[in-house]
């Protein structure tokens, strides 16, 4: 085997060497359009992908899980492409490869094409998000496509604890949450609430263009406002049709799926901040998860070194319309009661002065610099998750992101502790089999620590 030569580059060397690449530059087009281009001149290729504001937190019951048919249904016949068939003949054509995916806050659509059939790229576009036909036969082979997506999901059964407890998690308006959607509802969608989605929410004001790759700003704002330009404004969406927001939690519930598995999964899940009214709690939230998950921390320590657990983490994930925060653990089925009690333990722990020290704070706010930056070398993929950013939070917001990470104090940790997790209510969801859980002696309720 050849020994290989270490090249060892200061960490701070290199975050300050990397950030000069992917410069982000953008453009709002007059009607409301946002036109994002990322450069990136390595590769003479180009990714074209169009974010809108779209997904599970605008759906109402009767559209649970339409916004996420409507991205399967893009791929298919508009205006100028007669059919599902020659849409992927253009594709292949233009030598691009493309998908699309459905979030909570945004749903995006993507080509990845040479530079050279950029031009091509942007009229494709431009006709796929602007004039699709809703095609009865398209749409009605298109049903068990998103159904068998579904029944992946259902084939694993700790799907079914995370939906159980985000039935109890989001109460009010569990469909705001539910990306995957309802089956019956999109086995039965007309083209009629298909053309709905489109006219309230598939409008420049409420969606971004962004071009990443071989491509300069000038050209990429031109390219805008020649194909998308006229694409006409309406009222925006989210003034119309205002999302409500997820009440409180009143208290602490339990639930408790009974699934033949050989590991048991305990989860608490909060609610945490919303991105628009509580950002420096989303920094907080992240640098704690990051100290929290190093193999170093009393975390990991105290819960999956000492035999009690076979994983354990706690994250938060950004959103604009309440974030949530899962503290999860996994173990045998004979130490549900000591991983339960030991991770509420730890929740109890997170604000005490020794539990993690100033050198291991400042180690993970410039270890998460270095994965951010590290995530902007494939501008491909980059793109997307500056699309993410743009939708939910802003395009200030990410800019911004490495700055006030690098502000993250304990003060900032231990108020987004108290503020979110200590002393407020929560869902303890666990799936194990039946057998366990009736050896417990216990009803669901007297599972609460």
């Amino acid at each position: 085997m050849k020994r290989m030569h270490k090249i060892i580059i200061p960490l701070a060397l290199l975050v300050s060497g990397l950030s000069a690449d992917n410069k982000i530059h953008s453009k709002v087009l007059a009607n409301g359009l946002e036109v994002i281009v990322i450069e990136n001149h390595i590769v003479p290729l180009v990714t074209i992908e169009i974010a809108v504001k779209n997904g599970g937190f605008v759906e109402t019951p009767e559209y649970d899980g339409l916004a996420h048919l409507y991205e399967h249904m893009f791929f298919k016949a508009n205006e100028k492409i007669p059919s599902q068939e020659a849409y992927l003949e253009r594709t292949r054509e233009l030598g691009m490869s493309w998908n699309g995916t459905t979030s909570e806050e945004r749903v995006n659509y993507y080509f990845t094409l040479p530079v050279d059939s950029v031009e091509a790229g942007m009229e494709f576009m431009k006709n796929a998000i602007r004039f699709p036909l809703f095609l009865q036969d398209e749409l009605e082979r298109e049903r068990p496509v998103v159904i068998g997506e579904y029944d992946r999901n259902e084939s694993n059964p700790y799907f079914f604890l995370f939906k159980a407890v985000n039935q109890k998690l989001w109460y009010k308006h569990y469909s705001r949450k539910n990306v995957i959607g309802n089956r019956e509802v999109i086995l039965s969608a007309p083209v009629e609430k298909m053309q709905t989605l489109k006219e309230r929410y598939y409008l420049p004001n409420n969606s971004a263009l962004l071009l990443a790759g071989d491509i300069t700003p000038e050209e990429g704002f031109a390219l805008a406002e020649k194909y998308l330009g006229d694409w006409i404004k309406g009222d925006n969406p989210l003034e119309k049709w205002p999302v409500p927001e997820h009440p409180p939690l009143k208290n602490s519930e339990v639930v408790v799926v009974k699934k033949p598995v050989n590991a048991v999964v305990l989860q608490y899940a909060f609610h945490g901040p919303k991105a628009g009214e509580d950002l420096e709690g989303t920094f907080a939230a992240d640098v704690l998860s990051f100290i929290l998950d190093q193999k170093n921390s009393q975390f990991h320590k105290n819960l999956v070194d000492s035999g009690i657990a076979l994983q354990a983490s706690i994250g938060y994930y950004t959103l604009n319309h309440t974030g949530p925060i899962t503290a999860t653990v996994v173990c045998t089925p004979d130490k549900v009661l000591e991983a339960r009690d030991a991770m509420w333990a730890e929740l109890q722990k997170l604000t005490d002065s020794d539990y993690y020290t100033e050198e291991q704070l400042e180690t993970s706010k410039l270890k998460l610099e270095v994965q951010e930056i590290y995530g902007r070398e494939k501008p491909s993929s980059y793109v997307h998750t500056v699309s993410f950013w743009w939708a939910v939070t802003g395009l200030d917001y990410y800019q911004q992101y490495v700055e006030n990470l690098r502000k993250v104090s304990r003060k900032d940790i231990n108020d987004y502790v108290e503020r979110y997790i200590s002393g407020q209510p929560f869902i303890l969801g666990a799936i194990m089999p039946e057998q366990i859980f009736s050896a417990l002696n216990l009803k669901e309720e007297e599972l609460l620590p």
